[in-house]
């Protein structure tokens, strides 16, 4: 058994039975490796061998002739068939030989398959189908060329294969010998019967062999009967398919009838020549038994529709797996097990597509090469599940196969070799994907199991065909010969658009792909635009003539009218007499009625006097009566609650209490009751204690309850008096009641205690009583009123008598009016008439002068027509041109395709185009354009371009949106139309939903922030796979039809600058480049400036833009109005008054419109003015903001939306000073350029601080053209581009190569230095001491400083100068350029700030300062680095602010408890830290989707944290929505000391001990912390290991200070051991850099630390060096105190505060100003060099050949022996050391013979080539070291480590010759120790022969110690002779010292020199108590002890040995600070 580790049962014993392991490799060697002999001896080892030709032969020879007989096909046929086995075998073999794998071919791998599947087909093919010889010889061409010639890449490779193949045919099959050349002849007859009889030799071979011919077994028909049923499938017989036209109708038809029976799936396929090609292949493979096929082909090439089309054709049942998120290898079994059964149990043919987007796992393609190797798939059927499906075959296998033996087992075996025949693969793969040669590698079935078919790019004769079968159907106004043009142009263009994305990426690094969809897209974008442009035109054309017929009719019209006029004035004056005759005896009648109608106005008017005056008095009785209804409502509300069983109740009381009795005293009273005689008597009332006894009148109850109460209709009495009676109510019996509502017990309270019922009678009887005394005074008004109505009435009737009298007047007054109003009618009608025709004549001679403009300018366009519908075909091409392919390139490059290359082509094609076409007003309208302007997209040209062609295209858009502008447009564009979900993402889990959802209603569904892969589930929507039924529509998503609404639009946005999306994904849709460009943010920035600080002026703006959109579309519009309606009349234009008044009206608007237009234009142009005045400020807040854009792409992390920027934008407008314009710009600027370098400089790591600073300032300088690109790039490259081998000659010895070709780049980029040369040669001495100075950058520049000058120009072009000559100088001279660079002068002469001093102050960036920056929805994302963590600050932070924080370490299983940390933190306010979030990617994209949900809820205090270091993979929507910080240790002791005394050390602490002792060992502990972080940027030289020192660390050790002063007196040993070894020293692991520290500790923790004199300077400083500042400690009590001392610490420290030289300076110099000019160049468009140079691999193959010349020979083990024998042999110690070295160099020499022959096979395509191999190319064209030649697979050193390969060459010559001499020669009088492999290994092989020669004195190796003297010899030709014991050593150089001869001893380096060489050094071995250890002379001071390194790396690993070496000027301890070793390499 075995112990499996398993997850959840480690160690848990597993027992395998009847396990076997059964392997098979190919042979080691042409790239392939072998396997470890420790493996392989596991095996048994089987070497399968190829058969022999004569073996092969007579297999397939024998399958011929069984298959193909004599007697079958005659003798002739049969002896040709004979023949083809070996044509075959020499084809096959020549293949093998010639066309070889390549990196990009490499399935050129010919095996015995390829011979299989030739005679696989050949044998397929039935007799009848091959009775000629020309049949067999075509046969057999035909399938080896789709074996063979289908699998080759090229044309080329295509070529090749047809000329062999025709060479082998003729020679082989046919018997024809190839001919010798003709010898050259002088007669011209012989000559010409030569070349006839050649002709016709060809022309014999080309009717026999034809390369172009098609086999197919789909021409026969199927037979149906009368009734149209099928009787018999059509027989596939395998048949030579005639010409190319007679199958194509054929494929044709099964095309229609493919559509007619898949109506949702049709196909516009054009089936152009290779299409129909592929076609027929794939048909093939098909009609074969395990015919399996691999399409290899970019997207959009055919391949799937095709294949579908070869399946339908084939008889196929096509199946392919509906993709979607939850589709997994689960699924893909799944469906496999259906295939099988259809395929296996019922024999169904089955066809099964399977494309690149469907593998979402590579398990996916072990599958599938499970099924095309062996048909089987482990685990697919349960094993009795197996067994039952094949024994349901048991009949057919018995059938089909003779002698079967029906065993289980067979019939598995039947039925997976049943599913092999009937199941077959089409897998259509790209050649373009990264992963397409890697997946054929890993699953050979894929190459070897299938047919390949090589889909090439398409021909542009394929493109032309299909572009011609779209032309040919259109209607085009164009002669045949731009017919025929425009067809090639449409090919033209897609090979244009193709070439134009390869310079796009060498130019700017971005993947665009073309793919044939583009074109067909193209081609169907042309088809549509030219028949609308045209429908367009001709409507307007045909409106226009109309239009102008009209007003020409018009004008006829007016003439005519004038006669009729004056006719009609001659009818008028007749009819007015007769009217005034009418008029008089109308005037008497008139009177007499005027005076009846005055009395019986009299009458009427008092009338209405008294009715008025009746109706005021009614109005106040009512009034009167109102208020007394309140009582009456309550007495019968009391009433109503009263029930007859409450008066049962009430009766049955034999002694009621006194209030009921008096109640109904009351209600006696009120309703005439008659009452006893008064008597006295007591009465009770009240309530409980309140009851009181008084005297009072005696009840009458007794007989109330008789009478009254005994009435069985009391109530219905009671209710009839409250509403009928009540008024009969009197003052008597009012004034009786009296006495009993003034009891002070007589109320409903008391009543109710005693009875419902009474209370109810109580409050009825008060009620009655308030209503008597209310009413009192309405009854005399009512009685008054009722006698003023009886006179008003009678008033009346005298009234109406009056009125009929008057109406008879009337009467006769009203016919004579009536008369008279019938002649007047009659007049009227004359005068409209005559006024009408008047009317009608001015408005037509009116409307026909004011449309005098529109008349010229609709005949001018008349004329037009013509010429711009001839020109028609040229721009709508361009057009169109522009829309499919232009959408991912920027604007320069979309202007070059357009308006150069695809303006060019039409041109030379003399296709009409119109001249200087704006493509912007051909596709699209003003009013549009201003549309989009108001809802959010940018007026630049670039995002019209963009609305177009989202707008336009008919593929969905992809659109490119790393700012979010695309989105915002989209939002609001499409605000209408969105769901009310609005946006949603690629991983949202309800997309499948969503996307249904606005399918099928037609909505707009925007899918945001995709990543570089779309979802599959996308691909039928992005495809438009509709289904049509009936008068529906759908698209199949997964496996669900969801409904189409042809409304429905589908928009993808990303957020990744720069995607990679594949060439299919790239088919699919459309792809828009939506980035934002400098001059449209600006704009939009211009704007936001103009609303924060001229709100009105920008609200003016806009609502004048929102006019001019609105006034321009109306213009347009009734412009377009005039001429519909003016066309639109049918008849006479004078007959339509309505017509010609919309006409006028429609005038009137157009010219108040275009009044309008002009009054907007010139108030814009106003609003402009002032608007510019801002717009220095938008222009600086572009150049921000693309600056931090470059910075994007040099560290992925540092993404910052537009929407972070543009708040940073706001703010600044807020923090800056007021001022008047001028001064409020400049405020603006300055603030807002320090407000966003202090924003993004605290997320960026400090190695790209200075970049991000020097990007902004050049940025700053070029916009202002103050500095141009050229001077840019001058800085970045400076003559990079020149060879010292053809440039001018270096006429100066002491400069360098490379500073003379910058120096002659200068004098020839900028016109500044053009005689910088001539210069230097004559004052050469000046330029010579400039040149070496230390601070070149602080001097004066000879010749050249007067006119640098003192303004930042100079400070720049200084800054190209040092950089040029002195690049070790060029970050400090690019910061004195930043410090100079305060002002820049602007356009206009204005200057405005730039940048300045406090833009290179030394900043540090606390937690506290973050944390005052940050809100609840805002995370802080820390970018870590090495000893950089911010986790104890935050923590810190929090416990200050009493918070909860929940800190969590992402990674495995910790995403649910983030989850819940946030979950808890949201609703408490508590704060969590999200460590390493690089280890949690996945839940990093769920990130922006949480923190969008639990924004509502958010707690105030809530805050979020994250850290992480760089990832690609990053989520950059989280990146974009975080503020980012970095915590590294700032560069420079000013900013680290700054950061101490802000970060760790406070006033509290400062104040924590009050003795000076503690302030100044606190300074010294920050000063010694920054010293030892900023000295690793010295590397190797600063520390061995560059260590994690951080803030902990000084942190414990103030700590530790802090508790050692409070418990008593300082013990400096014990501070000392503390910091240097403890806490510092903690993390040392070298102890030479243990040395180091504790140098510096003795050093700097002393009693001498607290004297006032003490200083960290160093004793003495090297001669020439600038060290003039003194670096004391201050003691004080205040923190600003330190703050104002520290910041005046140097800006740049000088290597020797840190001890060490000077030169140390110079190799930290180089490389931060080497990394900074790169990363700059990084953010820079690349360009291509122009040039046809050889490729890649022939430089390559060049170099190789080189180098395998000068490989070593061998070293023969057995000769190196032999030699070594006669040396002493290897008993020997340092003879045993010499074989070793030879057997380490022999490998390497092997591997790099092997390495070079490889990589020349690879180039030649000899072998198949592996990932180390394309490394090692890479590496060799780089000039770098293979990997392979310095590692082994174990990462083990295997040789030497170099820079460059040329370096690791000559040390492989150099150690060939060392141990060649040694060998040759004897051994060496020096050795040099750098050419050996295990250099320790050579000194213990001395020591150990040292010690045998002292045996005597009873040495041993343990007893001995190392012994070296540094001896005069200077090299080794100056060793005469070895020593006799020990060795010497050459070769050794000095690293931080140099040696003087003289002296003997250490000494200071010379300045510039980096490493010293070491005399020759004796090492030998001494006994350890040796006097010899003593008495050596090593100084007054003793020796120093140097370390040896193999490399400038000083790594453990790396480390040799040490020696002592004499120093007399200075301690050891100096020696230890300048970081002094020995080096063997300086390499």
């Amino acid at each position: 058994g075995f112990c499996f580790l398993d997850k959840d049962k480690r160690g848990d014993i597993k027992v395998i039975e009847d396990l076997y392991y059964l392997a098979a490799m190919e042979h080691p060697g042409g790239g392939r490796n072998d396997i470890p002999n420790r493996l392989k001896r596991h095996f048994l080892v089987l070497n399968m061998v190829l058969p022999s030709l004569t073996s092969v032969n007579a297999i397939y020879g024998s399958m011929l002739t069984g298959r193909f007989p004599a007697s079958q096909v005659g003798d002739g046929c049969a002896n040709l068939f004979s023949k083809l086995p070996s044509a075959t075998i020499n084809v096959w073999n020549w293949t093998r030989a010639k066309l070889l794998p390549t990196p990009t071919k490499f399935h050129y791998d010919f095996n015995m398959r390829e011979l299989s599947r030739v005679f696989h087909g050949i044998v397929r093919t039935p007799y009848e189908s091959v009775r000629t010889s020309a049949s067999i010889l075509n046969l057999w061409t035909h399938e080896v060329l789709r074996v063979f010639e289908d699998k080759l890449t090229n044309h080329d490779d295509k070529a090749v294969f047809q000329q062999e193949l025709v060479r082998v045919a003729k020679r082989d099959i046919l018997g024809l010998q190839e001919k010798a050349p003709p010898k050259s002849s002088s007669r011209r007859g012989e000559k010409a019967a030569a070349a006839k009889a050649a002709a016709e030799e060809e022309g014999q071979t080309a009717e026999l062999i034809k390369l172009d011919s098609f086999w197919v077994d789909f021409l026969r028909e199927d037979e149906y009967d009368e009734d149209g049923v099928l009787v018999n499938e059509a027989p596939k017989i395998y048949e030579d398919g005639g010409t190319m036209e007679a199958l194509r109708a054929v494929v044709n038809e099964k095309l229609a009838l493919y559509n007619e029976e898949n109506p949702g799936k049709r196909m516009n396929l054009v089936l152009f020549d290779d299409a129909l090609r592929h076609l027929f292949r794939l048909v093939r493979c098909m009609g074969m038994p395990r015919g399996n096929v691999l399409c290899v082909g970019v997207g959009g090439s055919g391949k799937q529709s095709l294949s579908r089309l070869a399946a339908h054709i084939s008889g196929h049942h096509p199946f392919q797996i509906a993709l979607s998120k939850a589709y997994n290898t689960a699924s893909l079994l799944d469906d496999l097990r259906i295939l099988y059964k259809l395929c296996g149990q019922q024999g169904k043919p089955c066809t099964f597509l399977f494309t690149e987007a469907e593998i979402k796992d590579d398990t996916f393609l072990e599958i599938i090469n499970s099924i095309l190797m062996t048909g089987e798939v482990s685990g697919l059927f349960p094993k009795d599940e197996l067994q039952i499906l094949a024994a349901d075959l048991r009949g057919f296998a018995v059938k089909e196969r003779e002698n079967f033996v029906d065993t289980p087992e067979n019939l598995v075996k039947f039925f997976f070799e049943r599913v092999r025949a009937n199941l077959h693969l089409v897998l259509c793969m790209s050649p373009v994907s990264s992963k397409f040669a890697e997946r054929c590698r890993k699953f050979p079935g894929i190459v070897s199991g299938c047919q390949i078919d090589w889909f090439l790019t398409w021909p542009e004769e394929a493109l032309v065909a299909v572009s011609s079968q779209t032309i040919d159907d259109m209607t085009l106004d164009c002669t045949d010969g731009v017919r025929v043009e425009i067809k090639k142009h449409m090919a033209a263009v897609h090979r244009l658009a193709t070439e134009a994305c390869t310079e796009y990426f060498q130019k700017m690094r971005r993947h665009v792909y073309q793919t044939p969809k583009s074109f067909m897209s193209f081609l169907q974008e042309y088809k549509g635009m030219y028949q609308k442009k045209v429908d367009a035109i001709d409507a307007k054309a045909h409106s226009v003539q109309v239009g102008l017929g009209k007003l020409q009719q018009g004008a006829e019209d007016v003439e005519a009218m004038k006669v009729v006029l004056a006719e009609e004035e001659v009818k008028l004056r007749r009819a007015e007499e007769a009217t005034n005759a009418m008029l008089g005896r109308l005037e008497v009648s008139s009177m007499d009625a005027k005076k009846e109608a005055e009395a019986v106005a009299k009458i009427k008017e008092a009338c209405e006097e008294d009715a008025r005056r009746i109706s005021g008095e009614k109005a106040d009785a009512e009034a009167d009566l109102a208020q007394a209804q309140p009582f009456v409502d309550e007495a019968e509300s009391a009433l109503g609650k009263i029930k007859p069983n409450d008066l049962n109740e009430l009766k049955k009381l034999q002694k009621p209490s006194d209030v009921i009795r008096l109640i109904f005293d009351c209600v006696g009273l009120l309703m005439m009751a008659p009452m006893p005689k008064v008597e006295s008597a007591d009465v009770t009332l009240g309530i409980g204690k309140e009851k009181e006894t008084f005297a009072f009148i005696k009840d009458n109850y007794a007989a109330m309850k008789s009478g009254l109460l005994a009435d069985a209709r009391f109530l219905q009495h009671i209710m009839a008096f409250s509403m009928h009676k009540k008024d009969l109510i009197n003052d008597e019996t009012v004034e009786l009641m009296k006495p009993y509502l003034q009891l002070q017990g007589f109320n409903p309270a008391v009543a109710r205690n005693a009875s419902k019922a009474a209370e109810g009678l109580c409050i009825w009887s008060r009620a009655m009583t308030m209503y008597h005394e209310a009413s009192k005074i309405v009854k005399p008004k009512l009685e008054a009123l009722r006698l003023a109505e009886a006179r008003l009435q009678e008033a009346q009737q005298e009234l109406y008598k009056a009125e009929e009298k008057l109406q008879a007047c009337q009467n006769v007054l009203s016919r004579l009016q009536a008369e008279f109003e019938d002649s007047m009618a009659q007049k009227r009608q004359i005068e409209e008439n005559a006024k009408e025709t008047k009317n009608r004549m001015e408005q037509a001679t009116s409307l026909i002068d004011g449309l005098a403009g529109e008349r010229k300018r609709w005949t001018d366009d008349s004329h037009k027509f013509a010429d711009i519908k001839r020109r028609l075909v040229g721009d709508v091409a361009l057009a169109c041109a522009f829309v499919s392919y232009c959408g991912p390139f920027n604007q320069d490059f979309r202007d070059y395709m357009v308006k150069i290359r695809f303006m060019r082509d039409l041109r030379d094609r003399e296709i009409p185009v119109s001249t200087g076409l704006d493509l912007t007003a051909f596709l699209v309208d003003v009013g549009t354009i201003g549309d989009w302007g108001l809802e959010g997209l940018p007026s630049d040209p670039l995002s019209i371009q963009n609305g177009i062609l989202v707008s336009r295209s008919s593929r969905y858009p992809l659109l490119i949106d790393p700012q979010g502008q695309a989105l915002k447009w989209i939002l609001n564009h499409e605000a209408a139309n969105l769901p009310n979900f609005g946006t949603t993402s690629i991983d949202n889990p309800r997309l499948r939903d969503q996307l249904e959802y606005c399918m099928s209603e037609g909505k707009a569904l925007i899918i945001a922030n995709i990543e570089e892969e779309l979802d599959p589930m996308l691909t039928p929507v992005l495809e438009k796979q509709i289904i049509t039924r009936a008068k529906s529509k759908y698209i199949a998503i997964a496996d669900k039809l969801c409904e189409y609404d042809d409304n429905f639009s589908l928009y993808l946005t990303t957020r990744l600058p720069n995607p990679h999306y594949t060439p299919e994904e790239q088919a699919k849709t459309t792809v828009v480049d939506f980035t934002v460009t400098q001059k449209g943010l600006e704009e939009q920035l211009l704007g936001r400036v103009i609303r924060k600080e001229q709100r009105s002026l920008e609200e003016q703006l806009t609502s004048v833009l929102e006019e001019v959109t609105e006034n321009t579309k109306s213009l347009l519009m009734l412009d377009e109005l005039l001429l519909q309606r003016l066309s639109a009349n049918q008849g006479n234009l004078l007959d339509d008054a309505e017509l010609i008044s919309v006409l006028a009206d429609t005038k009137a608007k157009v010219v108040e419109v275009n009044e309008k237009l002009t009054s907007a234009s010139e108030m814009r142009e106003s609003i402009n003015e002032k608007r510019e005045q801002f717009r220095p400020v938008a222009t600086r807040g572009s150049v921000l903001y693309f600056s931090i854009v470059d910075m994007s792409l040099i560290n992925c992390m540092y993404q910052t939306s537009l929407d972070q920027f543009q708040a940073l934008f706001d703010k600044s407008m807020d923090v800056a000073e007021k001022g008047f314009i001028n001064k409020r710009v400049g405020n603006i600027v300055d603030a807002m350029t320090y407000l966003v370098y202090r924003y993004i400089n605290q997320g960026l790591y400090e190695r790209d601080k200075i970049a991000f600073k020097l990007i902004v300032a050049m940025k700053i300088y070029v916009t202002a053209e103050r500095l141009s690109g050229a001077d840019v790039a001058l800085l970045l490259k400076a003559g990079a581009s020149l060879d010292i081998s053809t440039a001018k000659p270096k006429p100066f010895t002491w400069m360098s190569d490379t500073a003379w070709l910058n120096t002659l780049a200068l004098s020839e980029g900028n016109a500044l230095f053009r005689s910088l040369p001539e210069d230097m040669s004559r004052n050469e001495t000046l330029w010579f001491e400039w040149y070496n100075s230390n601070e070149p950058e602080n001097l004066a520049v000879p010749n050249y400083e007067t006119r640098f000058g003192d303004d930042a120009i100079g400070a720049f072009y200084r800054t190209t100068l040092v950089r040029c000559l002195r690049e070790d100088r060029t970050l400090l001279a690019a910061i004195k350029f930043i410090r100079q660079a305060e002002a820049v002068e602007v356009a206009g002469g204005q200057k405005l700030p730039a940048m300045g001093p406090k833009f290179v102050e030394p900043i540090t960036d606390t937690v506290e300062g973050v944390y005052a920056e940050m809100d609840n929805q805002t995370p802080v994302i820390y970018l870590l680095s090495a000893g950089a963590d911010p986790t104890d600050s935050i923590e810190t932070l929090c416990r200050k602010k009493r918070k909860e924080i929940s800190a969590v370490s992402l990674g495995e299983g910790q995403e649910p408890i983030a989850n819940r940390a946030i979950s808890a933190a949201v609703v408490n306010g508590g704060w969590v830290l999200l460590q390493n979030c690089h280890l949690g990617l996945e839940f990093m994209d769920t990130m922006e989707d949480l923190l969008e949900k639990i924004k509502e809820n958010l707690h105030a205090d809530f805050r979020l944290f994250l850290t992480t270091e760089p990832h690609p993979k990053f989520p950059i929507a989280l990146l974009q929505s975080c503020t980012k910080v970095t915590n590294e240790p700032p560069k420079g002791l000013r900013a680290g000391m700054l950061r101490s005394y802000t970060v760790i050390v406070d006033q509290d602490r400062l104040e924590r001990i009050e003795t000076d002792e503690w302030k100044k060992l606190l300074y010294a502990l920050c000063f010694t912390h920054s010293i030892v972080q900023e000295r690793r940027k010295f590397g190797p030289l600063g520390w061995c290991i560059p260590y994690e020192f951080n803030d902990g660390d000084l942190q414990a050790c103030i700590n530790f200070l802090e508790k050692h002063l409070y418990t008593g007196a300082l013990s400096w040993p014990t501070l000392q051991y503390m910091v240097a070894q403890a806490q510092y020293g903690g993390k040392i692991t070298d102890n030479f850099d243990r040395r180091l520290f504790q140098t510096y500790a003795e050093a700097w923790l002393t009693p001498a630390t607290l004297s006032q004199q003490f200083e960290f300077n160093p004793e003495e400083t090297v001669a020439g060096a600038s060290f003039d500042h003194r670096y004391d400690i201050i003691s004080s009590g205040e923190l600003e105190d330190y703050h104002a001392s520290i910041s005046r610490l140097p800006e740049v420290d000088s290597p020797e505060v840190f001890g060490l030289h000077p030169n140390a300076d110079l190799t930290f110099r180089v490389k931060e100003a080497s990394e900074l000019l790169a990363v700059i160049v990084e953010t820079q468009p690349k360009s291509r060099a122009a040039g046809d140079g050889p490729t890649r691999e022939e430089i390559v193959q060049e170099k190789t050949e080189g180098l395998l010349e000068a490989v070593p020979v061998d070293y023969i083990e057995d000769l190196t022996l032999e030699i070594i024998d006669g040396q002493g042999g290897l008993g020997v110690p340092l003879n045993i050391f010499l074989f070793q070295e030879t057997q380490r160099l022999q490998i390497v020499i092997d591997i790099v013979r092997k390495t070079l022959q490889l990589v020349q096979q690879a180039i030649k395509g000899e072998v198949v080539v592996t990932e180390d191999l394309i490394r090692s190319i890479n590496a060799i064209f780089d000039a770098a070291v293979p990997h392979v030649w310095l590692y082994t697979r174990g990462g083990d050193e295997l040789s030497w480590l170099s820079p460059t390969l040329g370096l690791w060459y000559n040390g492989l010559a150099q150690r060939d010759v060392q141990l060649r001499e040694w060998l040759d020669g004897g051994r060496p009088h020096s050795y040099w120790m750098t050419g050996f492999f295990n250099p320790q290994g050579f000194l213990t092989g001395m020591q150990q022969e040292v010690t045998r020669a002292n045996a005597a004195a009873k040495w041993s190796l343990d007893s001995i110690t190392l012994f070296s003297e540094v001896t005069d010899m200077e090299t080794k030709e100056n060793v005469r002779s070895a020593p006799k014991e020990g060795v010497f050593v050459h070769g050794l150089y000095l690293d931080g010292a140099a040696w003087n001869r003289s002296d003997a001893t250490l000494v200071e380096s010379e300045p510039k020199k980096l490493f010293a060489a070491l005399p020759v050094l004796y090492i030998t071995a001494v006994a350890k108590g040796s006097a010899k250890l003593t008495t050596v002379d090593y100084g007054p001071f003793g020796g120093y002890v140097a370390p040896i390194y193999k490399y400038k790396k000083r790594l453990d690993k790396y480390l040799i040995t040490s020696v002592k070496l004499p120093t007399r000027e200075h301690r050891p301890s100096h020696w230890t600070l300048r970081g002094l070793g020995l080096l063997a390499s300086t390499e």
